[in-house]
């Protein structure tokens, strides 16, 4: 499958299931805006930006893992509650935080290093989360397992990426042009929709992991 039928899958069943993923997520999505604001106001601008980060690793995994198991049941037909799937993220919240903070600390590392090997880091921990999530691995074992499927992929799934995130980017970068210091109202309404939206990145990436994980499952 190329990555334009990817991307039209993905968005077919995100547009689909569009109010399911609201109720499940958009309460956590808004909580971490919420926080995010909450900490930058208190301790100023020039804060330690590792503080942001440890705000990210308290709410992403909840509404990120509650996501990929949404997406998993709806794949088999099923229809779960949002309470039973948040109460299934929670328990894996330990092991999901843990492979947040060494795959997010890779990539900046990455990226930091003339932004390649951070881009190619990305794309060899895409599916990572979902091994985490749907296998059962340990952050490590998951980790190691993302870079075995996604070799020989690469192109593809970075396609898939930088189609999604670029325009992302895009709006996050006119946002900012636009409001350079917006008033903390304003601050959690577009991060959370900026945040909201990357959750379409999971969709497609999903899509992606069933797709090469199932082949390399058969083989």
């Amino acid at each position: 499958m190329n990555p334009l039928d990817v991307l039209r899958d993905s968005f077919y069943f995100f547009k689909r299931n569009l109010g399911a993923i609201v109720q499940l997520c958009l309460p956590l999505v808004i909580l971490e805006a919420l926080l995010q604001q909450v900490l930058d106001h208190s301790l100023g601008p020039d804060a330690f930006p590792g503080y942001s980060v440890v705000v990210g690793l308290l709410v992403y995994p909840l509404y990120t893992g509650a996501l990929i198991l949404f997406l998993d049941a709806r794949t088999r037909g099923e229809s779960p509650r949002a309470q039973d799937v948040l109460a299934m993220a929670v328990t894996l919240w330990p092991r999901f935080a843990l492979l947040t903070a060494i795959s997010t600390l890779l990539i900046l590392l990455g990226l930091s290093l003339y932004f390649l090997p951070g881009l190619w880091l990305m794309v060899t921990l895409a599916f990572a989360e979902y091994l985490l999530v749907l296998r059962g691995m340990s952050a490590l074992s998951a980790m190691k397992e993302s870079f075995r499927l996604t070799r020989g992929h690469f192109w593809r799934i970075l396609v898939c990426l930088l189609c999604v995130m670029t325009p992302l980017w895009l709006l996050k970068g006119a946002t900012v042009a636009v409001y350079p210091d917006p008033n903390p109202v304003l601050g959690v309404l577009i991060d959370s929709a900026q945040s909201f939206l990357q959750l379409f990145t999971s969709v497609v990436l999903f899509r992606l992991f069933m797709l090469i994980g199932g082949d390399a499952d058969v083989r």
